[in-house]
C-alpha cells in the first residue's frame, strides 16, 4: 500500500478589494509576479488572479472580496515567504522605499528582526491586513 505525503503547499487563497492593484503590490514589495498561463480564471471576474516568486511551484491566489482588517480571526493567520541570509538584508533595504503596514493599518517604514534562535523573521502587512513573514533559517 502506497503512503500519501503532500508534496508542497500550491497556494494559499486571499481576499483583496482589487486583484490588480493588490498583484502590483505584491510584485514591487516582495517580487511576486503574475502568471500568465493562469490570468484567464480571473477574467472576466470572480476567479483567482494568480501571483507567484518561483515561476507557479508555490502562488497566492488573489480573489476578490473583502480583506480581513476587520476581521482578525477570519481566514489563515500569516503567509510566511523564505530567503537566504542575505535576502533578508537586501529585502530590509528593499523595502525603505515602499509601504508596509502594521496590523492597525498604519504605515511603517522599518522592520524589527525577531530572533527566533533557529530562525530570523520581520513582521508586517500588506494594505489589506494580510499578515505576512519573511524569515530566515540562515542566522
Amino acid at each position: 500500500m502506497a503512503t500519501f505525503q503532500v508534496e508542497q503547499i500550491d497556494h494559499v487563497e486571499m481576499f483583496v478589494p482589487d486583484r490588480h492593484a493588490a498583484a502590483q503590490w505584491y510584485e514591487r514589495v516582495l517580487g511576486l509576479r503574475v502568471l500568465q498561463e493562469f490570468e484567464f480564471w480571473s477574467v472576466p471576474s470572480g476567479g483567482p488572479l494568480m501571483i507567484s516568486s518561483d515561476n507557479g511551484r508555490t502562488k497566492l491566489a488573489l480573489f476578490e472580496g473583502q480583506p480581513p482588517r476587520e476581521r482578525p480571526t477570519a481566514g489563515f493567520r500569516r503567509v510566511a515567504f523564505c530567503v537566504n541570509r542575505a535576502g533578508l538584508a537586501a529585502f530590509l533595504d528593499h523595502i525603505q522605499t515602499y509601504s508596509v503596514y502594521d496590523e492597525t493599518g498604519r504605515e511603517i517604514r522599518e522592520l524589527k528582526i525577531i530572533d527566533h534562535v533557529k530562525a530570523h523573521s520581520v513582521y508586517f502587512c500588506d494594505p489589506y491586513g494580510h499578515r505576512l513573514e519573511v524569515t530566515t533559517y540562515e542566522i
